[in-house]
């Protein structure tokens, strides 16, 4: 490739436009072979698959560098491009019609200097649910070192991933941003942990599936805690389980079971109480042992009333949001020093990006310079009899020197054209 003969596309749907429990339905059962599906769309020819619990992102590399690449450059060759991109990823789904005909409006498209700067900002952890968290940085390295061995990514996303992943360790390291994070989750957990113990014995019940759900549900599952979920209808919680681990099971059956449970997290947005003292009170009251609810739902889903039940221990969102909100101010405060360092590495990640297209051709020069050296050379210490090893390496040394002075010149002008 040459300057410009390359186009980077980053596609993605994230936490910020699709609910978590229905990110499952745009994520990919098998990565390597979705990867590979991508790539069959004309001219792509590298693929790397960014899938977490919170978003599913695509990185393609369009090379036009073909016969038909004047095509490629025009505006309704581009509109191709994402209807190839659209078609494709709904083929390797199990979309519903409704999410099939809104999918280019949930769709998000980015280009160019843009997915840089997107890039960049997720490997920071400015785009992750909890601001900072180092998880998402693992998970990138995890993305493309799976995308090299599956031979889907090559030497422009390589070379873009393995920047931004060692740009951003230097700004968390500088700015400290993904020191100490704990979220909510984080928090909720270890309040259960102090309370009461969690152990395989202890049985868990999470409520919910939105985001406080899901920090809530990564720290059960990142400490190894077996859990159920539950929602308003099935789906949801089988969707959100598939995602971030738990076993689904029927709301209206929670009730009937609620004395099974020692820990009970509630993180939903009903503006109704879901459990009230009437609803448990029967069955908790012939529990053996005591019950936890943790209610971290904004507004409160469980009536206080339920407190007075024996056995019940019932704690607020604000008798623990001090903790998570002295946590999130000091890493909010370290946003925009990020941010800065962010727009001053853009530039910088752009040119080493336009240096990828001269670096190929660079060494393709000098390895046949070398090659024609070497025939050479041989030819003329045969034609003159040499068999002195000191005048050999001598003479051997006079050609290197003459072929890379012949072969600076013009290779330089190339790695300049390119910045």
């Amino acid at each position: 490739m040459t300057e410009g003969n390359f186009r980077i596309i980053n596609a993605k749907f994230t936490h910020n436009n699709v609910p978590i429990h229905k990110l499952e339905k745009f994520s990919f059962e098998d990565i390597s072979a979705a990867a590979e599906e991508f790539k069959k769309i004309s001219d792509v020819s590298e693929c790397v698959i960014v899938q977490t619990s919170s978003r599913v992102e695509i990185f393609l590399i369009i090379n036009l560098e073909t016969g038909d690449s004047p095509d490629a450059r025009r505006p309704e060759a581009k509109g191709l491009v994402l209807n190839q991109i659209q078609d494709t990823w709904i083929s390797l789904t199990e979309l519903d019609q409704w999410e099939i005909d809104h999918f280019d409006q949930t769709l998000e498209i980015y280009s160019g200097v843009d997915v840089y700067m997107n890039l960049l900002r997720l490997a920071c952890g400015l785009e992750s649910v909890v601001v900072g968290k180092n998880e998402i940085l693992e998970e990138l390295k995890t993305s493309i070192s799976k995308a090299k061995e599956y031979k889907t990514s090559g030497r422009v996303l390589n070379k873009l991933f393995d920047t931004c992943i060692r740009v951003a360790t230097q700004i968390r390291n500088t700015t400290g941003i993904g020191e100490n994070v704990s979220s909510l989750g984080d928090i909720s957990v270890k309040i259960a942990e102090e309370n009461v113990g969690i152990d395989k014995k202890k049985h868990i019940l999470l409520i919910g599936t939105g985001e406080a759900a899901a920090r809530v549900a990564k720290t059960l599952r990142k400490k190894g805690y077996a859990f159920d979920v539950t929602s308003m209808t099935l789906d949801r919680a089988t969707g959100f389980s598939k995602i971030l681990g738990g076993t689904p099971i029927e709301f209206k059956d929670i009730f009937q079971e609620f004395d099974k449970f020692d820990i009970v997290f509630v993180a939903t947005t009903a503006d109704y109480f879901l459990i009230t003292n009437e609803k448990i009170k029967r069955i908790v009251g012939n529990k053996k042992t005591g019950v936890l609810i943790l209610d971290i739902s904004d507004p409160r889903a469980v009536d206080d009333r339920v407190s007075t039940i024996p056995g019940v221990k019932l704690m607020f969102k604000d008798q623990i949001i001090e903790l998570v909100e002295e946590n999130e101010t000091i890493r909010m405060g370290k946003v925009p020093e990020v941010e800065k360092l962010i727009a001053k590495e853009v530039p910088v990640i752009e040119a080493t990006m336009k240096k990828v297209d001269a670096e190929p051709i660079i060494v393709d020069v000098q390895a046949s310079v070398d090659a024609v050296r070497k025939k050479e050379l041989e030819k003329a210490l045969e034609k003159l009899g040499e068999t002195d090893e000191n005048k050999i390496k001598i003479i051997e040394e006079l050609t290197k020197t003459v072929a890379q002075n012949i072969v600076s010149s013009p290779t330089k002008k190339i790695s300049e054209k390119s910045d």
